[in-house]
């Protein structure tokens, strides 16, 4: 029987336990990725923090987010900061990567939401903020690949796809939340 033959006539239930083949060039792109986008976040979340990178502390953070309209606006600053520090740091060790993504999509529509009207293309659009949503989204999806903390932890060690649509519906429904309760 030749080796057509025999893949041919495998049964769906005999491949349902084969390993999934190796994909260093997959692995290796959501790492970057990752890296990237989380790098990227943590770093945005540390000027709301601490001021770092030119960036405008909890007070100027503050400020920013009473003039949008949101009611408890040093309290906005606080939970802006953390979630894209942690959950920028979390995608770039690969860490609980479905929850990291849902944090950054859940920002990336409240940013949006304040943006909203300006056009699409910078500095002043939602094109930047469209790029980080989409990008953590399909991270959330896609799973953090085998160069990940995630790969150690037994419940995301094997990534599903419902974890990722379970995290963005998430991300999506907690931005949905704050923008109606907490923004004029």
């Amino acid at each position: 029987m030749s080796a057509f033959t025999r893949t041919r006539t495998t049964s769906h239930s005999d491949t349902t336990n084969l390993p999934a083949p190796v994909q260093p060039g997959s692995d290796l792109g959501l790492l970057l990725l990752r890296w990237a986008v989380g790098l990227t976040m943590a770093a945005h979340g540390s000027q709301k923090l601490f001021g770092w990178f030119d960036g405008g502390g909890l007070d100027g953070t503050a400020g920013f987010f009473a003039g949008s309209g949101y009611s408890a606006a040093r309290t906005m600053a606080v939970v802006a900061g953390l979630t894209e520090t942690l959950a920028g740091l979390g995608l770039v060790i690969g860490f609980l990567t479905p929850l990291a993504g849902a944090g950054i999509v859940g920002i990336m529509l409240n940013v949006m939401a304040v943006k909203w009207g300006s056009g699409f293309f910078g500095p002043t659009g939602i094109e930047f903020d469209l790029l980080l949503l989409v990008a953590a989204a399909s991270l959330a999806l896609a799973g953090p690949g085998r160069f990940a903390v995630d790969r150690l932890l037994p419940v995301l060690r094997a990534h599903r796809l419902s974890h990722g649509i379970a995290a963005v519906a998430f991300g999506a429904a907690a931005a949905g939340i704050v923008l109606v309760t907490l923004r004029s």
